[in-house]
C-alpha cells in the first residue's frame, strides 16, 4: 500500500491567469529555477521542478481523438462538445449506484490544485496546473465493495459533434481503466479546470481523469460513466493495439515502444531547438507510487 501523499498546494501557489505570460517571460531561458519555493515542495519536485505551460500551449496541442487524429485538431473542433448538462453514470460494484449530475458528485468534496507533469507516449510533455477532485473521494462517496478490483471509464460519443466519431478513426465510446489501489491514490484527480479556468472543452470537458505517473492517453477525458469491476477492463488503446500499449501505460524510460525509444522526452513549448530531456521513472513520481508495482515484472506488465 502507497503512503499516503499529502498535497500542500494551495490556490495561491498557482500563478492566476493575467500573470502567467509575463511571468513567463521573466523565467525564459532559466529553465525554471526556483519553481520549488514558487510552486510548494513535493508538487514542483514530482513536475521535475519546471515551470508550468502556457495555457495556449496546454489547449492547443492535444489528443482527442473524437475531434481529429491531428494535435491541433481538438481546439480547432471541439467548440461543438455539448457540456450542459452533464451527468455521469456509475454503475457495478457500488453501494449507491446511479446517474450523477457534476454537482451532485462533486458537492462538499474539497476541490485540489496540483501541478503535474503530464507526458504523450510520443515522447512529448508539459507541465499543467490541474483544478479538481481526488478520485477516492468520488469513489468512496458512492461506496465500493470489496469485491471490486478494478475502476472502468468510458468517454461521452456525441456522434453529431464529433468529426473522429462520424470517420470511425478508433472504435468508440472511448474506454480506459485502473487498477483500484491505482485509482484511490492520492495522486489520481478527476479534473475539472486548467489554471483558474474551467476544463476547456478540447482537454476533455467538464470532467477528466488525470494519472500523471501513466501517459496522457490513461487520463481519459469527458467521462460519462464510471464503473466499479472485478475483472480487467477493457483499455482503448489496449484493444486496439496491445503490443504497443499495454493496460498499465506507466511511464518507464527503460521499456521501449516498438516503434520509439521512451528514454527522452520533448518539453512543448521549449522551441524549436530544444534540447530533449531524460525521462524519469514513473514521470518523476517514483517514490509516490512504485510501491503499487513492487512485485510485478514492468517489462510484461507494461
Amino acid at each position: 500500500m502507497a503512503h499516503r501523499w499529502t498535497n500542500d498546494l494551495t490556490r495561491a501557489n498557482v500563478t492566476p491567469k493575467p500573470l502567467y505570460l509575463n511571468r513567463r517571460q521573466i523565467m525564459r531561458g532559466a529553465a525554471g529555477l526556483g519553481l520549488a519555493s514558487a510552486f510548494g515542495g513535493p508538487v514542483a519536485a514530482q513536475a521535475g521542478a519546471l515551470e508550468p505551460n502556457t495555457f495556449e500551449e496546454i489547449t492547443t496541442y492535444n489528443n482527442f481523438y473524437e475531434f481529429g487524429t491531428g494535435k491541433e485538431d481538438p481546439a480547432r473542433n471541439a467548440g461543438a462538445l455539448e457540456i450542459e448538462p452533464w451527468s455521469i453514470k456509475v454503475d457495478g460494484l457500488v453501494d449507491s449506484p446511479g446517474e450523477y449530475s457534476l454537482a451532485e458528485l462533486l458537492d462538499g468534496l474539497t476541490e485540489e490544485e496540483r501541478i503535474y507533469r503530464f507526458r504523450c507516449v510520443e515522447a512529448w510533455s508539459m507541465v499543467i496546473p490541474w483544478r479538481g477532485y481526488e478520485l477516492a473521494d468520488i469513489l468512496t462517496r458512492v461506496g465500493v465493495k470489496p469485491e471490486a478490483r478494478y475502476v472502468a471509464f468510458e468517454t461521452v460519443v456525441q456522434e453529431e459533434n464529433m468529426p473522429g466519431v462520424r470517420r470511425r478513426v478508433i472504435p468508440f465510446p472511448y474506454v480506459e481503466g485502473l487498477r483500484i489501489d491505482e485509482a484511490m491514490h492520492p495522486l489520481t484527480l478527476m479534473a475539472t479546470g486548467i489554471y483558474d479556468e474551467p476544463m476547456p472543452k478540447q482537454n476533455g470537458a467538464p470532467i477528466r481523469l488525470v494519472v500523471p505517473w501513466k501517459y496522457g492517453f490513461k487520463s481519459i477525458k469527458s467521462i460519462v460513466r464510471i464503473s466499479l469491476v472485478e475483472d480487467e477492463p477493457p483499455a482503448s488503446w489496449n484493444v486496439i493495439n496491445p503490443r504497443e500499449y499495454g493496460f498499465y501505460s506507466n511511464v518507464n524510460p527503460t521499456v521501449d515502444h516498438p516503434r520509439w525509444s521512451q528514454a527522452t522526452e520533448r518539453r512543448i513549448g521549449g522551441g524549436l531547438f530544444a534540447s530533449r530531456q531524460e525521462t524519469l521513472m514513473f514521470n518523476g513520481y517514483e517514490s509516490e507510487v512504485a510501491s503499487l508495482y513492487e512485485d510485478m515484472d514492468l517489462s510484461e506488465y507494461f
